[in-house]
């Protein structure tokens, strides 16, 4: 059988501790990284949760290679996912006075020549970790840790998927980018349903949607489509569980820069419209972090903190955004960053915004006109429902 790939992490760009990327739990105790010395890559685990973070080197028997990949546990193990002899390896490690510990789980095989196996993003609860093998015509998606009897098939979706983004509090239902015919829509996976997929963007029958982030307390959905622009992919916003279209802010347009979204605010049940969503912004200059909530028509620009692990971060339920950052005078840091409502700086006189490379215009909205405020007491949708475009011949301001 031949093995599936995988993908080596970014190389840094500031000149800082050689690193690789960050993957944080969903409830933020704890982080993981694949990091270097010298030529050597060892995986390292962050403790968040305490007064001030801190970094366990957890090394293998011999240097890892680049391309592992490794997910904190909310236990404070780190799974790893190394490639031996051809198979995917899963291993929980946990330190052991000076050396570190390795639990053994399992390994996968991928069928298809050129098939890729990569982690998903850390599950709610933090006990599971799940993965996808995607194949020539079909994916698979794994659970790899906190099963029973070692890595187990839960579902195969037809179509080559990528992404991964989950929906609900209990791991349930995951998000997933599938392309068929060569077009690519996000569906949702029910991995207590056998698999079940149903749809969960069809904005246009021509276009490629794909959900970027999502928010389980709000059901605030970040969401990347080229229906306004063909040929380009722009940022946009809607609800799960709403009948309201997907909104394509100006805001969230920048010429010349790449916006990800990387972070939504927590905590804000009925509310998506107030929830704030950090952004990496990379451009000619760099790279830096924006702040932007739907009910607003800017984006707050802040500078990102030296050896920020760029894109990784999580907010706080009282709006304070974390940024994990490695140099090599403080090896494990996080920098807090208070963002208050735009409405207080107003009051108070103090800009919003500090020269953003985006040019402020009325948003695209729905044919009515009309902003539509969630009902009080209405519960978000347990099931998702198809996300329908707004038309983009209709522009109002707020």
């Amino acid at each position: 059988m031949t093995a599936c790939a995988t993908e080596p992490p970014a190389a840094d760009e500031d000149g800082s501790s050689p690193s690789a990327g960050c993957v944080i739990t969903a409830d933020g105790g704890y982080a993981a990284r694949l990091a270097r010395s010298g030529d050597s890559w060892f995986p390292e685990r962050w403790t968040l949760d305490g007064p001030e973070p801190y970094a366990v080197p957890l090394p293998g028997n011999q240097p890892e290679e680049p391309g592992t990949e490794v997910q904190p546990m909310s236990d404070g193990r780190v799974l790893i996912h190394r490639l031996v002899a051809g198979r995917h390896a899963f291993c929980l490690l946990y330190p052991t006075g000076p050396g570190t510990g390795e639990l053994p789980l399992g390994a996968v095989e991928c069928p298809d020549e050129g098939s890729l196996l990569r982690l998903l993003p850390p599950a709610p609860g933090g006990d599971r970790a799940y993965a996808v093998a995607v194949g020539r015509s079909s994916t698979a998606v794994w659970l790899v840790a906190g099963g029973a009897f070692g890595p187990e098939q839960l579902a195969e979706v037809p179509g080559r998927c990528s992404g991964g983004v989950w929906l609900d509090g209990t791991g349930r239902m995951l998000a997933l980018d599938r392309e068929v015919g060569g077009r690519t829509k996000a569906v949702v996976v029910d991995l207590e349903r056998g698999g079940e997929v149903s749809p969960l963007l069809q904005i246009a029958d021509g276009s490629d949607d794909r959900l970027l982030l999502a928010d389980p307390d709000s059901g605030l959905l970040l969401i990347g489509s080229d229906a306004p622009s063909p040929g380009r992919e722009r940022l946009g916003w809607g609800v799960l569980g709403s009948t309201l279209p997907v909104r394509f802010p100006e805001s969230l347009r920048a010429e010349d820069c790449t916006v990800t979204p990387f972070a939504i605010q927590p905590g804000q049940m009925l509310t998506p419209e107030s929830c704030a969503v950090a952004l990496r912004i990379d451009g000619p200059l760099g790279s830096w972090v924006g702040v932007w909530r739907p009910e607003q028509r800017q984006v707050r620009h802040l500078p990102a903190p030296t050896g920020w692990l760029a894109g990784a971060g999580r907010w706080t339920r009282d709006g304070v955004l974390h940024l994990p950052y490695a140099t090599r005078d403080v090896p494990c840091g996080v920098a807090r960053l208070a963002v208050p409502e735009a409405e207080t700086e107003v009051a108070k006189g103090v800009d919003t915004e500090v020269e953003p490379p985006v040019r402020e215009e009325p948003e695209e909205a729905a044919a009515s006109g009309e902003q539509h405020e969630p009902e009080s007491g209405q519960p978000v949708a347990q099931r998702p429902v198809p996300l329908q475009q707004a038309p983009l011949g209709r522009l109002v301001t707020k």
